[in-house]
């Protein structure tokens, strides 16, 4: 967005001018960074590109994709030579998310004001995760910000891809499961309703069953938009409980104790455990600030309250590899056996990594399969509902071929 201002200087003199920024609060910080004071802010209206460029800051949002390549490409020209603002100001020029472009203009404000890009990234923590700013600071004070940068576009990129290979996995059940449900209710609106004709016409005496049937299909066949409103507003209720916080610690739950999904969860968890860590130790990062960006990282509830109980322990002198062992019920004892062995060598990092590895691989593995395990329970789920439906139907025609007799 693009606003005229007003503002003091040290020495009382008033000037104005124009600057884009992301908000006004973001322009205010810049100019009492240079020293000056803000008198008034005003947006500068343009016409219909202002009206543009307000909706695509509202709604164009900085996805993970675009971070990886940021990330990658960033680093890359750091390793090149060139000076962080030079390839900052290169980047903006390519990218075509304008809420990127903007927050890249202020990563460079920054550098050019004698900031750090770490600083920089603080000022946006729904783009940046805590993950990004400790990584980059930690490059900054060894001297490596490429290497930092490099870690973490590849930690993200495993994040990104695992998670892409679940939903992917789990598309065609529900997409199967979808298909049945609105098929199931144009059958009860437009098929049941005639069969029901046919029974009251020759008075047979109905099955609890076939009277249960017969009334959804009169509920769906007088009210189908309703029974279409009511199952979408059913299917936003659920993702917005799902995504509550106080349903959180039983989902959480659940997701754990599932039989199919349950294995896959506690090997993601822990493969997100093990690679931030890693990655974070790598760029020397403290083991306890490590492990408390690491609780952010990992989503479920039952694995954060392990990690923030972990820098407590660690404080008081307590064995990492000890911690993970007293929670093996979430994490593996492959995973204890390796950290220990990385404490005793000195590799911590390294070990970790390996297991990040192992078990992102064994992701893969069953996500692959996911589709063929799942496939024969829909197909149960999907005849046992067939069959319900067909015997329920089925019946009152022997009841009627018996009066015949």
């Amino acid at each position: 967005m693009l606003f005229s201002y007003k503002a003091k200087l040290k020495n009382g003199e008033i000037f104005e001018g124009t600057m884009e920024a992301i908000d006004r609060f973001t322009l205010s910080r810049d100019l009492k960074s240079k020293g000056n004071i803000p008198l008034s802010i005003t947006e500068k209206k343009i016409g219909s590109i202002n009206i543009f460029n307000i909706f695509s800051g509202i709604f164009q949002r900085v996805k993970i994709a675009e971070l990886i390549i940021f990330t990658k490409n960033l680093s890359g020209m750091l390793r090149a030579g060139l000076s962080l603002s030079r390839a900052l100001s290169v980047l903006k020029k390519q990218t075509k998310n304008k809420t990127f472009y903007n927050i890249l203009e202020s990563l460079n404000k920054e550098i050019d004001s004698g900031g750090t890009i770490s600083s920089g990234f603080k000022k946006f923590p729904k783009v940046f995760s805590n993950l990004f700013v400790s990584m980059a600071r930690a490059g900054e004070e060894s001297g490596d910000l490429a290497g930092s940068l490099s870690e973490v576009g590849a930690n993200l990129e495993k994040a990104y891809s695992l998670t892409r290979k679940i939903k992917g996995a789990m598309i065609y059940p529900g997409v199967i499961l979808s298909a049945m449900v609105v098929i199931g209710i144009l059958m009860f609106a437009f098929v049941v309703p005639t069969l029901a004709g046919t029974f009251k016409e020759l008075g047979v005496e109905l099955p609890i069953s076939t009277r249960f049937i017969i009334g959804l299909g009169e509920f769906f066949s007088e009210y189908l938009i309703l029974s279409f409103l009511l199952l979408i507003s059913f299917g936003i209720s659920m993702f917005y409980i799902f995504k509550a916080k106080f349903t959180q610690k039983y989902i959480d739950f659940l997701t754990i104790k599932l039989p199919i999904v349950g294995p896959i969860a506690k090997q993601l968890n822990t493969a997100r455990t093990t690679r931030t860590m890693a990655s974070l130790l790598f760029s020397g990062v403290s083991i306890t600030r490590s492990i408390e960006i690491t609780s952010e990282v990992v989503q479920n509830v039952y694995y954060k309250k392990v990690l923030i109980e972990a820098i407590k322990k660690i404080e008081r002198g307590e064995s990492f590899s000890k911690i993970f062992e007293l929670n093996s019920d979430l994490y593996p004892i492959m995973m204890t056996e390796m950290i220990e062995v990385g404490e005793e060598t000195g590799k911590l990092s390294d070990m970790l990594l390996q297991v990040a590895t192992f078990y992102e691989n064994e992701i893969e593995n069953k996500t692959k399969n996911l589709s063929t395990v799942i496939e024969p329970v829909l197909m149960v789920v999907i005849g046992a509902a067939v069959g319900f439906f067909a015997i329920s139907m089925i019946s009152p025609m022997y009841s009627v071929m018996d009066n015949i007799k």
